[in-house]
């Protein structure tokens, strides 16, 4: 084995990763056939950090992100979640591969049917309007539609566990407001001030300390051109970092929800061989299993359907990459529904990878030729022994954190996460400057592994895209939580 590998776990871990994820972007937009169907409760990227933001060491933040592809513009509904669905945050802290502790957000609609008096004076009608709001929309009276959410709390199996409520601690009360998207700078004089004050601290049941909870519409963090990655990878993999322009995601917006728990509260029994602790989570997003369309919706705008049954689990994330280009087409949906403890099933997409295959054919270089993967199977599934791997542990697909590396300030943080000397970045965790398509490329192709196995392996691949060459000049929101851009406002827009 190449010395690098053997100094390194976490040099072993981004090979893993990379090697399985591949050239696509690190997020799962519309990865698979059923899911298009429902954006609302499609799961792109998934983010766990030590938080660097000044005077947070202490805490862990999780950002889970949703409903992708949002054009600011998307009127007069814009991005409401669904409001008949569960949206979850699971964490494994045992290495058992089951969940141990969930936070699941579930949203209510809260209507305001506003009316304006039409017609003649002696004989006006109240009509009600056809747009979100009529004024200025920090004030409640002038918002049609808005949504507030719960964060429950659950200790065991997700659905058979114990439940507790988390509760504002200013308010005391159990329910939290999202904030409305972006509407323009019209709506919003000042957009960025109205969301911070739906930034809530959160009291959680079992925590000492208090955290930090956000649920919103934030400006898309992740950098690559989705068109040229699909269309047989249409760049050139060896230009400059910043050469394909800002990717065709930066006029984008998602829905993130960002949770920022004290780190002592997510942690367990699983331990590295070091004996230091190793947090491993993953995303969800369930419905009912029964929907019916109903011919004659209510007016209250909440009759479409009828929906019913049990909780179905229809969208999962925790490693980047992993549906979109890792499984097979025919496996999509099935990954989609799947449990981390079940992974067993999809092990030959790891340790026999089709993407090195793919990009030897597409660009003449030669793929890593070491069959049967079992190294990577290890480490995709297992973590790296003495860094982010339990000691003990069931093999299972998660991105897991282990949180005794120190957080990096924003300003001294490498996109380039461990592949440039900073351990507290990809794959130990995620953060939101992470270059992990940067990260997949050169490693996919064996920058760290045996020349033998990839001569083409030392080339410094890029997709051509950055969310920053330098962390110092992105935009203040990403130094502190909820961490992701103000959104792109739907007007004006050029």
């Amino acid at each position: 084995m190449n010395t690098i590998l053997k100094r390194s776990g976490l040099a072993v871990a981004v090979a893993s990763v990379c090697l399985s994820a591949g050239l696509g972007h690190a997020s799962s937009h519309r990865e698979a056939p059923f899911i298009t169907k429902m954006p609302k409760v499609d799961g792109t990227d998934f983010y766990m950090f030590r938080s660097y933001e000044t005077g947070r060491g202490g805490f862990t933040t999780l950002i889970a992100n949703y409903l992708p592809l949002q054009d600011a513009y998307g009127g007069p509904n814009y991005f409401d979640l669904d409001d008949d669905a569960v949206y979850e945050i699971h964490v494994d802290n045992t290495g058992d591969a089951l969940e141990d502790l969930t936070f699941r957000f579930q949203f209510e609609d809260r209507l305001n049917d506003i009316q304006l008096p039409v017609g003649p004076d002696g004989n006006k009608q109240m009509v009600s309007v056809p747009l979100k709001n009529i004024g200025d929309a920090t004030v409640d009276g002038n918002v049609q539609l808005q949504q507030t959410y719960t964060v429950e709390v659950i200790r065991g199996d997700r659905r058979d566990g114990t439940v507790q409520i988390a509760t504002n601690a200013t308010t005391g009360t159990e329910t939290f407001e999202k904030p409305l998207d972006n509407i323009g700078s019209k709506s919003f004089t000042d957009y960025a001030s109205y969301a911070s004050q739906h930034v809530f601290e959160i009291a959680i049941p079992g925590c000492g300390t208090n955290g930090r909870v956000f649920v919103g519409q934030r400006k898309e963090a992740f950098a690559v051109n989705l068109g040229e990655i699909f269309d047989l990878v249409n760049t050139n993999p060896l230009g400059a970092r910043n050469a394909e322009g800002p990717g065709d995601l930066a006029d984008k917006n998602v829905t993130s929800f960002a949770l920022e728990v004290p780190t002592g509260c997510l942690t367990g029994t699983a331990m590295n061989s070091n004996g230091q602790p190793v947090i491993g989570a993953w995303t969800t997003a369930s419905v009912r299993q029964a929907r019916i369309i109903n011919p004659a919706p209510s007016a209250n705008g909440k009759g479409a359907t009828v929906e019913g049954g049990a909780f179905t689990q229809v969208s999962r994330l925790g490693m980047p990459l992993v549906n979109e280009v890792v499984i097979g087409l025919k496996d999509k949906d099935r990954f989609n529904a799947s449990e981390p403890k079940d992974d067993g099933q999809f092990a030959t997409y790891v340790t026999h990878p089709t993407l090195p295959e793919l990009l030897e054919v597409l660009f003449g270089v030669t793929a890593p030729n070491n069959f049967p993967r079992n190294d990577l199977v290890t480490a995709f599934l297992t973590g790296i022994p003495g860094v982010n791997m339990p000691e003990e542990v069931t093999e299972a697909e998660m991105l897991r954190l282990t949180p005794a590396v120190a957080p990096t300030p924003l300003d001294n943080q490498s996109d380039l996460g461990v592949l440039g000397g900073d351990n507290a970045g990809f794959p130990n965790g995620r953060r939101p400057y992470d270059d992990t398509v940067d990260i997949a490329l050169r490693v996919a192709m064996g920058v760290l592994a045996d020349p033998a196995d990839a001569p083409d392996g030392s080339l410094a691949y890029t997709d051509g895209v950055q969310l920053a060459a330098d962390p110092a000049t992105l935009p203040a929101d990403y130094e502190a939580f909820p961490y992701l851009a103000t959104p792109i406002p739907g007007s004006p827009n050029d």
